[in-house]
């Protein structure tokens, strides 16, 4: 078992939940957020030794709250029926949100200050919501200030039709504001730089919907939990994976993102979805005070910075960051799981390890990281099938990979995920049967 460079305590994660996830359809999906993190949680929770009001702390990733969510970590804990005296408390980074969340609570419990503590992360992205532009904005407040019937009706008569045009929340969110790009045009500069082909990237999510189907079909997905809608809808599985997807469908789609050069297309990148993964994490005393069962232990977290124009790159740093801390070589690493943002992204990563000029020149490395056995990566499909609700995929692929090291009886595994702004997460996990 690798050991702790630090002191601090071991973190263990006992057990973890999602829902499905659930495509955006054009409308706002049947949960918010909070309705989200609910559906995870509460069998969750329900099925513990301990009771919801004996957790330390309750920390949720989320990128877009609806207006009433604020702070929506403290909402969902005290929906779930946590108590009013536990801390709850909302992180933000981006696609890595959910990661976030469990290192925030792995920090906590390894410093001591908390024994055990839900952590994961939560999205509605059908619910992002529509905006005033600012021409509205101004016109509503130089009304608003208006003196008597007369300045009303000036003001009145200064409405433009244009100030009807809403802002799209989501793609404000999508786009990096500092190099003005949106998150497929990053794609599209790490496909140039790694000439990566419009077949390679359709292949690979081909094969990612594949994947996916196969793993429904053999119950691979045992931490998905139904989801019950207030109008009696049942949501049982990801409703985004398409079994009859083929290289001849995807080849018909029009890139979306550089509609005249561009390779990256709706077909070959993430969905939009909506769904809530949640993990309960432990210190060793608490597993012991409980009886808790151990699904895996999380050795560390790693994150880098890169490019905001390249922020697929991300796991490459944080990866290579993690792997030289611990001593350890990519093939040291029995299984792993790359959030799928886009089929170009994940295809530059692998890339970029393999690549001696690039590990030297950008990694500071003698030579190229490695290479990752594709049979051992995203085994059961990822986001391009599954979906990719921002707040919560950080923590569905640390459950997912935690879930993957059990079946296989594999030994370690990293989850690791680019985050829009140019960045990049990773961690490092292990399979344990129990604690010693």
């Amino acid at each position: 078992m690798i050991e702790l460079i630090s002191s601090r305590r071991e973190v263990y994660i006992v057990d973890g939940a999602r829902t499905p996830f659930l495509k955006a359809k054009g409308q706002p999906g049947p949960f918010s957020a909070s309705d989200l993190a609910l559906q995870a949680g509460r069998e969750l929770l329900s099925r513990q030794p301990f009771s919801p009001k004996e957790l330390g702390e309750v920390v949720i990733g989320c990128v877009m709250p609806s207006a009433d969510e604020a702070n929506i970590g403290r909402v969902i804990s005290l929906r779930l029926g946590c108590g009013k005296t536990i801390p709850a408390w909302t992180v933000q980074r981006n696609c890595a949100s959910g990661m976030q969340a469990l290192d925030s609570a792995i920090k906590d419990i390894g410093m001591g200050r908390h024994d055990l503590v839900l952590a994961g992360g939560t999205e509605a992205m059908s619910r992002a919501p529509l905006l005033f532009n600012e021409g509205m904005v101004k016109w509503m407040a130089a009304l608003n200030s208006a003196k008597g019937w007369k300045g009303k009706l000036k003001a009145y008569t200064q409405f433009k039709p244009t100030y009807l045009r809403p802002v799209i929340a989501l793609l404000k969110g999508l786009t990096d504001p500092l190099v003005n790009l949106n998150m497929g045009q990053t794609a599209e500069n790490l496909a140039y730089r790694f000439n990566i082909t419009r077949e390679q990237m359709d292949q690979f999510a081909f094969e990612s919907h594949q994947l996916a189907a196969a793993a429904q079909e053999q119950h691979h997905f045992s931490e998905v939990l139904p989801a019950f809608g207030t109008s009696g809808d049942l949501y049982t599985t990801d409703d985004g994976i398409r079994r009859d997807s083929s290289m001849e469908k995807l080849a018909t789609l029009k890139p979306f993102f550089d509609k005249k050069f561009g390779s990256v297309t709706a077909g070959n990148s993430s969905q939009v979805s909506d769904g809530a993964a949640l993990l309960i994490l432990a210190s060793k005393e608490a597993v012991k005070k409980y009886h808790l069962p151990v699904l895996a232990r999380i050795v560390d977290v790693e994150w880098a910075g890169v490019d905001p124009a390249e922020m697929g790159l991300g796991p490459v740093y944080a990866v290579s960051k993690l792997l030289q801390r611990f001593n350890l070589q990519m093939n040291d690493i029995d299984y792993w799981e790359i959030n799928e943002a886009f089929a170009a992204q994940v295809l530059a990563c692998l890339a970029a390890w393999e690549n001696e000029d690039y590990c030297r020149q950008n990694l500071g490395l003698s030579q190229a990281l490695g290479r990752i056995d594709r049979s051992r990566l995203n085994v059961d499909g990822g986001a391009i099938a599954l979906g990719h609700p921002v707040g919560a995929s950080g923590a569905r692929i640390a459950l997912h990979l935690a879930e993957v090291l059990r079946r296989q009886q594999a030994k370690r595994g990293i989850a690791t995920i680019c985050i829009g702004g140019g960045q990049g997460g990773a961690m490092l996990i292990e399979q344990v049967s129990e604690v010693k």
